[in-house]
């Protein structure tokens, strides 16, 4: 029973991952968005082992508690135990916690390793948050544009509510590209799930990250940051193409912006 039910839980989990291919949240969802890039496929592969030692450590304690409420009930102990302590016992559930966080602790600190390792970047974006929008940068191609919202009024139909901006970002697939988030005023975070990616702009500090987009198509995210009263209006699209398209996309916009 409890391996079926491991099952289905990853059967729903693969389920809903597949659904979400171009970086859309879907209603009822389960599980994340697909990983397009390096560190957002660790990122999920890591949450799916730590999940399943959960559920099993659950499906331990659930146990144990139920043969105790069982085994312990008042009906067939009349007389209740004047146990105080039991040394084994004490030291197994102090140990093997500790065992299981050492287990979940070297993946975790190489993952957050590999996270901020940015080494010979090809490109670079630096992101800007405002209130309330975002202000982008391509340094290497003298790009700068900013990028609001579109309004529910104004979207067409196949467009996203919350979502939808005037200008996206677009980037090459393929490329290592380094991040750097920053803040003009007060705290934003620029968050795009499908890249695993959150990373707070605060005003005055530069923070560092980057992305390697590994597969075409459109993302989305939000700032993650209580930055006031516009907060859940700074919505994030990145368009992700071929670096061909990229270039052309880049030579339009040195004329645009």
């Amino acid at each position: 029973m409890i391996q079926k039910s491991l099952g289905l839980l990853i059967l729903f989990s693969v389920w809903g991952q597949s659904v979400l291919a171009d970086g859309i949240p879907q209603a009822w969802q389960m599980g994340m968005q697909e990983p397009v890039t390096p560190v957002a496929k660790i990122v999920a592969s890591f949450h799916d082992q730590v999940l399943l030692m959960a559920i099993a450590i659950s499906v331990f304690v659930f146990v144990l508690l139920f043969i105790t409420i069982l085994r312990f009930r008042e009906t067939k102990n009349p007389i209740p135990s004047k146990t105080t302590h039991n040394p084994v016992l004490e030291v197994a559930w102090t140990l093997i916690p500790c065992v299981l966080l050492t287990v979940m602790l070297f993946p975790s600190v190489r993952l957050i390793h590999y996270m901020d390792k940015v080494d010979d970047p090809e490109l670079t974006l630096k992101i800007e948050g405002r209130q309330w929008y975002w202000n982008y940068e391509i340094p290497e191609l003298d790009i700068s544009f900013e990028s609001r919202m579109i309004p529910t009024e104004e979207l067409k139909p196949d467009q996203l509510r919350l979502l939808e901006v005037d200008e996206a970002v677009v980037l090459p697939i393929n490329t290592k590209i380094r991040l750097l988030i920053t803040s003009s005023d007060v705290l934003h975070s620029w968050a795009i799930p499908a890249f695993a990616v959150k990373k707070d702009g605060a005003p005055g500090r530069i923070s560092e990250s980057w992305v390697n987009i590994q597969k075409e198509g459109v993302y989305y995210g939000q700032c993650s940051e209580l930055c006031g009263m516009d907060h859940g209006f700074m919505p994030i699209k990145v368009q992700a193409v071929s670096k061909e398209n990229f270039l052309k996309w880049a030579n339009d916009a040195k004329h645009r912006f």
